[in-house]
C-alpha cells in the first residue's frame, strides 16, 4: 500500500510517498480502508516537532512513527478477535492528536479509542473534516460557562477551529464578532457572524464593544492586547501557548490577581468530542468548511499550503475515491 512517511522532523521536504506493507490488526484493533484524512495544524506539530514539548508525545529525539496523519474516515476492512463494537463494512471516523497513521491506504486503530461510526448521508471527506478543528473548538466551549446572549469576539474565524467554533457558538445563541480576511467575509456571514472585522483593513482591538470572552482560534493575538475588550470577569482563551508559553502561566495567575483572566483548557476527551460531533452532523447543526481536496500524490502541496497559515477551514487529503 502507499503511505506518507518521514524519518525526521522538518518541513514538507522530509516527507515522501512509499510502498509499505498493509498492517494487521491486533486483537483489540480494527483495520481501516482509509478514504479521506486532513492536513491540519496538529499535523504541523507532528511533522515539525514544534513546539518542542510536542516531541514528548510524538517521539524524542526523532519521530516515533513513520506514517503521518492524525484523523481519518474510512471503512472497517477487518477486526481483531476481541473487537465487539465494530464490524467489517462499518463506515468510521476518528482522531488522535498524538498522531495516527492515517495518511495511508490502510491503517489500524484501537477499537476502544477515539473512533465512531459516521452518520448516514455524511461523506468521508465531510467526516474527516469534522474532527481536528471541531474537537479543539468543543474543548474551548465545554470547559467555559458559555450562556446564550453572551458576547464573544472570535479571532481566526476562518480556520478549522474557528469556522467550527463560529457555528457552534451561534447554535448556542451567543452574539459573535468574527475576525477574518477580505476573501472570507461572505463565508463568515453565511456561518452566522453578527459582526465582522477584516483584519487586512481594520484593527479589531479598537472595537468599542466589550465581550464576555475573546477566543483566539489561531493564536495570533495576546491577552495584554485583548484585555481592554473584556468585561470585568471576562476571559481570554487561545489555541496556542503564546510567546514563551505565557498563556499557561497567565492561566495560573490571572484568576488570582485580576478580574479579567486567561483560561487554557487542555484538549482532552477526544472520544467525548467525537460523540458530540457525530450528533451535530446527524442533526445538520454543523458542517465543516472545506477549502480544497488534494490527491495523495499532492500531499507535499497540501502541507505547504497548510504551513502558510492562510488556509480556510480544512484541507482534505483524498486517499481514494468514494
Amino acid at each position: 500500500m502507499q503511505a506518507v512517511i518521514r524519518s525526521k522532523y522538518g518541513n514538507p521536504d522530509v516527507i515522501r510517498i512509499a510502498d509499505i506493507s498493509i498492517p494487521r490488526p491486533k486483537a483489540n484493533e480494527v483495520l481501516i480502508k482509509v478514504y479521506a484524512t486532513t492536513v491540519n495544524r496538529t499535523d504541523e506539530g507532528v511533522i515539525k516537532g514544534k513546539p518542542f514539548i510536542f516531541r514528548f508525545f510524538v517521539g524524542f529525539p526523532k519521530p516515533r512513527h513513520q506514517v503521518l496523519g492524525t484523523d481519518f474516515a474510512g471503512v472497517v476492512e477487518a477486526i481483531g478477535e476481541q473487537v465487539q463494537n465494530f464490524k467489517v463494512g462499518d463506515r468510521v471516523f476518528g482522531f488522535n492528536d498524538n498522531s495516527a497513521p492515517s495518511q495511508a491506504e490502510y491503517m489500524t486503530f484501537p477499537a476502544d479509542g477515539p473512533i465512531d461510526t459516521i452518520p448516514n448521508n455524511i461523506s468521508f471527506a465531510t467526516a474527516a473534516a469534522s474532527l481536528e478543528g471541531a474537537h479543539y473548538a468543543l474543548n474551548f466551549m465545554n470547559k467555559t460557562p458559555l450562556q446564550a446572549g453572551q458576547k464573544v469576539l472570535l479571532n481566526g474565524a476562518t480556520g478549522g477551529i474557528g469556522s467550527a467554533m463560529l457555528q457552534m457558538l451561534k447554535a448556542k445563541g451567543l452574539y459573535v464578532t468574527a475576525v477574518c480576511n477580505t476573501k472570507n467575509i461572505a463565508l463568515i456571514k453565511s456561518l452566522g457572524a453578527d459582526k465582522i472585522y477584516d483584519y487586512l483593513t481594520e484593527d479589531f482591538t479598537k472595537d468599542e464593544e466589550i465581550y464576555d470572552y475573546v477566543l483566539d482560534a489561531v493564536g495570533k493575538s495576546r491577552f495584554k492586547i485583548c484585555k481592554p475588550l473584556l468585561k470585568p470577569n471576562g476571559a481570554y482563551i487561545s489555541s496556542e501557548l503564546g510567546p514563551n508559553a505565557e498563556n499557561i502561566f497567565l492561566a495560573l495567575f490571572t484568576p488570582l490577581f485580576s478580574k479579567k483572566k486567561v483560561l487554557f483548557p487542555l484538549p482532552t476527551d477526544i472520544k467525548g468530542s467525537i460523540k458530540q460531533i457525530k450528533q451535530l452532523l446527524a442533526l445538520g447543526k454543523f458542517k465543516p468548511v472545506i477549502e480544497r481536496e488534494y490527491p495523495l500524490a499532492e500531499v507535499k502541496a497540501a502541507y505547504q499550503h497548510m504551513l502558510t497559515g492562510e488556509k480556510t477551514g480544512n484541507l482534505i487529503l483524498r486517499i481514494r475515491e468514494e
